[in-house]
């Protein structure tokens, strides 16, 4: 039996303190959670892809936009960059790992010694550059059993999982300090994990402010050892980093994981992006003048990258179901200098526009994108834009209500309450709420037609068990996972109507979860027998996972039938790729008559 999650811990024995000044954590999962990807992978392939999960990868992933620069351009001047932040030697060794097949021997940056920017070598991404990092490497903390221990900082769980990714330790990140910092002092960075309390809710127990005596006192002592993400100067005192409410608490200066920040690096020019995600828009496989659906859009990676492999010719349709998440589509593709993109707040469950409501109105389809500004689509055709002044006076009957993660129906009588009736005015008299107030409008959409678009991609949202560095993973359950496939065949449902006859769709997520991706496919097979599974160029992924799980209470998961396998792309964190973990298959739809 696996023991019930409690932290991520390492050791509970600080005799050596070469074990607690270390990083060396365990992710550990709910028991049911443990024995179902048991089942899937095996043991020891489950243990590798559960340590790769707590490491981050050790590179970062740049896609260039072509319309703008290119790719030898953007690699003169990121090797300048990395060269400037490259100046200072890292202190500590770097531990051995894998070779990645990525990464050629004869790559060099020329200079000197320093990370490498190179170029991916899979004919058609040319236009991928990875820049290097380095680690694990092993920090002296300044440890001396004879002395008082290193002063120390703690910082949250999400904190340390941005730390490991480049990012410096920003005040509201930090959780406790020890006594007497002051502003210039080196200090030890550590990371506070979520616990499962009696009552079975999960917090980090710990009050933001404690103060830290370095002693086994203190709190969760033991469950930090081999928690230790780096060494960085205070750039605040102990009592500045908890009285002020933003800015950088600590500098990171020797990391467990050297890797380099792009933050507001290159705008317009690149932009960083996991490489399955990348190649998930090359398996939609779109071309000039189409027109294509990206369902969860948000924040718009794929969907500029989808952009530039059309040349930014055709039409480009980015939802999302929250305001302002449309609004960072809006932003990026205006960055970018896409004109082919249109964005629209709509919930993706009701993508598909009821019948009864379809406008017959023709029209050539609209190539100019307003980000940043209102979307003016009166001639797109099956198009209807509900403005947000407007007053809602009828509502559909049994309409589906998403929120939050619970779905509930809405009364079977179109009725409005006075109290709508009031909170429209009050809208309509103040002005949108904090949560619209961004400073730009979105339009909403009332769905689309059936068999409207040439490819649809569903990004779908999952429960990310794939995303990477992960320090904590306990409290998804299995009636959780099962809870996000149902999410996601509806979603699946709605990209299927949408998809016209000889269309594309192509499915993914960042999870390792069988349930939401292999069960998702053969969902999809033997629920609707006119799609078919279709290769992927490139292929760069693995195969899927063949067979089905049979729980303790009688459910039965089916995933891949033998044969089906190698038509779908599953990336393996564990894997010399040292990639995220991720999911594609692409579906061709065959004649819905048949």
């Amino acid at each position: 039996m696996h023991p019930t999650p409690h932290s991520v811990s390492s050791s509970d024995s600080d005799s050596d303190s070469s074990l607690r000044y270390s990083f060396n954590p365990t992710l550990l999962w709910n028991p049911d959670v443990h024995r179902y990807f048991l089942n899937a992978y095996a043991s020891d392939h489950f243990s590798r892809i559960s340590t790769a999960l707590t490491r981050p990868s050790r590179y970062s992933c740049v896609r260039v936009n072509t319309m703008r620069s290119t790719s030898d351009a953007v690699i003169e001047k990121l090797r300048a960059l990395v060269a400037k932040e490259s100046s200072e030697a890292l202190m500590g060794e770097s531990a051995e790992f894998e070779a990645n097949p990525l990464k050629d021997d004869d790559d060099d940056d020329g200079g000197g010694g320093g990370p490498v920017v190179s170029k991916c070598r899979i004919p058609g991404l040319e236009y991928v550059l990875f820049v290097w990092g380095s680690g694990p490497h092993n920090i002296d903390y300044g440890y001396e059993c004879d002395r008082p221990p290193p002063k120390e900082v703690i910082v949250s769980r999400k904190c340390a999982e941005a730390v490991l990714r480049g990012a410096q330790v920003y005040v509201p990140g930090v959780l406790a300090c020890s006594a007497h910092v002051e502003k210039g002092e080196t200090v030890a960075v550590s990371v506070a994990v979520e616990q499962q309390g009696t009552d079975g809710a999960w917090s980090t127990g710990m009050t933001r402010g404690t103060v830290l005596q370095g002693s086994q006192t203190d709190p969760y002592y033991f469950e930090r050892n081999g928690l230790y993400i780096g060494q960085g100067t205070a750039m605040l005192s102990r009592a500045g980093m908890f009285r002020v409410s933003e800015g950088v608490g600590v500098d990171m200066k020797n990391r467990v994981y050297e890797l380099h920040s792009f933050h507001n690096v290159l705008e317009g020019e690149i932009f960083l992006q996991n490489l399955p995600s990348i190649v998930a828009a090359h398996a939609l496989d779109p071309q000039m003048g189409e027109r294509i659906l990206d369902m969860c859009a948000a924040p718009g990676g794929k969907t500029t990258a989808i952009a530039i492999l059309m040349k930014d010719e055709g039409e480009i349709i980015a939802t999302d179901r929250s305001h302002n998440k449309v609004l960072d589509i809006q932003k990026l593709a205006a960055e970018m200098g896409l004109n082919c993109i249109k964005t629209f707040k709509l919930d993706a469950l009701k993508s598909v526009r009821p019948r009864n409501e379809i406008d017959t109105s023709t029209g050539p389809c609209c190539s100019n994108a307003n980000n940043g500004v209102p979307n003016h689509v009166s001639g797109l055709p099956n198009l209807q834009v509900e403005t947000v002044s407007s007053i809602v006076t009828e509502r559909l009957i049994n309409e589906n209500v998403e929120e939050n993660g619970k779905v509930e129906k809405a009364n079977d009588k179109a009725y409005v309450s006075k109290a709508d009736i009031r909170k429209n005015m009050r809208r309509m008299r103040n002005g949108p709420g904090r949560s619209h107030s961004v400073g730009a409008r979105v339009d909403s959409s009332k769905g689309f037609s059936p068999d409207s678009f040439d490819r649809v991609l569903l990004d779908a949202p999952c429960s990310a068990l794939g995303l990477r560095p992960r320090l904590f993973a306990g409290v998804e359950t299995v009636e959780s996972l099962r809870k996000h496939a149902t999410y996601q065949r509806r979603m699946f449902d709605q990209a299927v109507q949408l998809a016209r006859p000889g269309g594309v769709i192509v499915y993914s997520t960042c999870t390792i979860n069988p349930g939401e991706n292999e069960a998702l496919v053969r969902y999809a097979l033997d629920k609707y027998k006119y799609l078919s599974l279709a290769p992927q160029h490139p292929r760069i992924g693995g195969p899927g996972l063949v067979g089905r799980c049979e729980f303790p209470d009688g459910y039965v998961e089916e995933w891949l039938r033998p044969g089906e396998e190698d038509l779908v792309q599953r990336f393996d964190p564990s894997s010399p790729l040292d990639t995220i973990g991720f999911f594609i298959a692409k579906f061709v739809v065959g004649s819905k008559d048949a």
